[in-house]
């Protein structure tokens, strides 16, 4: 039976399909065959109602001309593609203030995808796993900020859990200012402007700390184990063999060039910091229970090709990438910690002879639109004049159901 879509507010760019599109035709086929978390129903549900009338939003209309326009609130959900592009700006520009006249590195810190059916056998063990990627790079980036440079570096970290293909891929790209500052602060310590730290000799000591406290996770229980395949070993005896296997293979340390300058890092970070598993931009088709979407091909030069998927396994692959409630994806380290950031950035500064940033307005919705992109969305497009607004309230749309009459949607 088909499903049908709720209505959606007209986009400023028009796109073939969209991923709340996805959700909303096979969403219900899906979710009737497969085990989902409530977490993952919540996604999808944020999804599909994203910019509809079932989140409410404003009519405007123009006194002077008679336009008239429909607004639907976002879902705010970090999954959702269409709803990064403000939280990105605003910390894009927050972490602006933070830049320090000082080259910055680019590392990335992959586990390897041996791991990836322990991380995925549940959402304790993808929470237990991940924390414990972030600790255990921060804590060998800081080592070595103190071994070789003989201070506190100061770094960013922002978690990514899928390649081009939505495959599970789960690594760390690290973003580390190109020097240190002294333990008592009246110091500060260049670390060039070509070489932070050796890759090989990151790869051996991030591999051992993981390792270190997963085999402690792995004797004391506190993971949950995936499903026996057959023919396999025992778990004690598997477990034994598999441990052996990561640490004696290299794990991917890769270091990029310094950025070119603060506007090449802030682009980075704009790029990178609020994606998500895939853009609408890359979908292509939606039809016949199958999707196809854009990848690049990095073993064929990056180039771009079509991927056709079942639409039950493009759904699948894109929540693997649904995060644990509460899980924090960018965190900050060394002398950008939170709780030392403040005082870390002031000696930084005055060591660096480099002013305090003048503070800035907080700025509202319309005021990062007309900064993005031109348009002040406060006034008619047709005529400029300002525009009237009424508030609309949710209204209930139809959305996928189980055959037994089952809303899949309904996560309170």
């Amino acid at each position: 039976m088909p499903v049908v879509a709720p209505d959606r507010a007209a986009p400023a760019q028009q796109v073939r399909v969209e991923l709340a599109d996805v959700f909303a035709r096979y969403g219900g086929q899906y979710f009737n065959t497969r085990q989902a978390t409530l977490a993952q129903l919540k996604v999808a549900r944020a999804i599909v109602r994203c910019r509809t009338a079932a989140l409410g939003g404003h009519r405007e209309w123009c006194q002077s001309c008679g336009h008239q326009r429909y607004l639907y609130h976002s879902c705010r959900n970090r999954h959702c593609p269409k709803c990064q592009t403000l939280a990105k700006a605003s910390w894009v520009e927050n972490r602006q203030r933070e830049l320090l006249p000082t080259p910055y590195f680019h590392n990335v810190f992959t586990l390897p995808h041996e791991l990836n059916p322990l991380i995925l056998a549940s959402q304790r063990n993808g929470r237990v796993l991940l924390d414990l990627l972030f600790r255990t790079v921060a804590d060998t980036l800081l080592a070595f900020g103190r071994n070789n440079l003989g201070g506190k570096v100061g770094f960013t970290m922002v978690l990514h859990t899928w390649d081009q293909q939505l495959r599970p891929h789960f690594h760390l790209h690290c973003v580390i200012a190109g020097g240190a500052i002294g333990e008592d602060g009246t110091k500060w310590i260049d670390a060039g402007k070509t070489f932070l730290f050796p890759v090989r000799a990151l790869s051996t000591v991030f591999r051992a700390k993981y390792l270190e406290t997963l085999q402690q996770l792995l004797d004391k229980g506190q993971l949950d184990l995936p499903p026996r395949q057959p023919g396999e070993l025992s778990p004690l005896q598997s477990r034994r063999r598999w441990l052996r296997r990561l640490r004696k293979n290299p794990w991917v340390v890769y270091s990029k060039p310094p950025f070119a300058g603060p506007k090449k890092l802030l682009d980075y970070l704009g790029r990178y910091t609020h994606r998500v598993a895939i853009s609408n931009h890359r979908l292509l088709g939606c039809d016949n229970q199958q999707v196809t979407f854009s990848y690049r091909d990095r073993a064929d030069g990056d180039r771009r090709k079509p991927l056709s998927l079942p639409a039950e396994e493009f759904i699948r692959r894109f929540l693997l990438h649904v995060l644990p409630p509460g899980f924090m994806r960018i965190r900050h380290y060394g002398f950008l910690a939170n709780r030392a950031k403040k005082v870390s950035l002031a000696q930084c500064r005055e060591q660096l002879l480099t002013p305090v940033p003048e503070p800035t307005e907080p700025k509202t919705a319309a005021d990062w639109m007309l900064d993005l992109t031109g348009v002040d969305i406060r006034r008619c497009p047709h005529c400029g004049a300002p525009l009237q607004r009424e508030k609309l309230p949710p209204q209930r749309s139809p959305l996928p159901r189980s055959p037994s009459g089952q809303d899949y949607w309904d996560t309170s």
